[in-house]
């Protein structure tokens, strides 16, 4: 089992593009992060599908996802994605890290509300049952689960695009952390970097 950050980034760091949230989704020109996801290139107003992916994007993808239990996720995402319509799309329940836990959803959804990491983390262990657990967006709680030590792999989808503005993965992060690559994917879409995060 192990705990792993999972992120799409531009080349100059940025998560999103400017302005993201809801009905924007990854903000102004950041759906350029997530070609590899869908194929190719997409727009919030057009259809989209990740059944686009294909070769080493799916490659990487399918590794990913082979073993996964249980995710979290942060509000900011959840809105973002505009709740993925209102059901979990992923394997095994999300949870979601918010402070605003008064207008969580049905657990039917597959969403679980949580209002602090070390709750979360447990119960997403307890729910993978020795699976692997998704730490996804924001870069806020990447951030915070490394800050932690909660995580024991990197996996880090980095697009050919330099966005020049957004939300910075690591924007005011000061932890020193060595990590080990164990497995590079590469497309004309994207460089996927698998890191395993060493322990001191």
């Amino acid at each position: 089992m192990s705990v792993i950050a999972t992120i799409s980034t531009s080349v100059d760091g940025y998560v999103t593009g400017p302005g993201d949230g809801p009905g924007c989704g990854l903000g102004q020109g950041g759906e350029r992060l997530h070609h590899w996801v869908m194929g190719g290139p997409w727009t919030y107003g057009s259809e989209h599908d990740p059944a686009g992916m294909a070769g080493p994007d799916k490659e990487f993808y399918d590794d990913l996802v082979a073993n996964l239990g249980a995710g979290l996720c942060g509000r900011g995402m959840y809105d973002a994605a505009g709740a993925w319509g209102g059901t979990n799309p992923f394997d095994g329940p999300l949870f979601v890290l918010t402070h605003r836990t008064e207008d969580a959803p049905d657990p039917a959804t597959g969403f679980v509300f949580v209002d602090d990491l070390a709750t979360a983390m447990q119960l997403a262990t307890a729910a993978a049952e020795g699976r692997d657990v998704s730490v996804g967006g924001g870069a806020d709680l990447i951030r915070q689960a490394l800050a932690g030590g909660y995580v024991d792999e990197i996996a880090m989808s980095i697009a050919p695009v330099v966005l020049g503005g957004g939300k910075h993965l690591f924007e005011g992060f000061t932890h020193d952390i060595d990590l080990e690559i164990t497995r590079v994917y590469t497309s004309e879409l994207a460089t996927h970097v698998r890191y395993a995060v060493k322990r001191q």
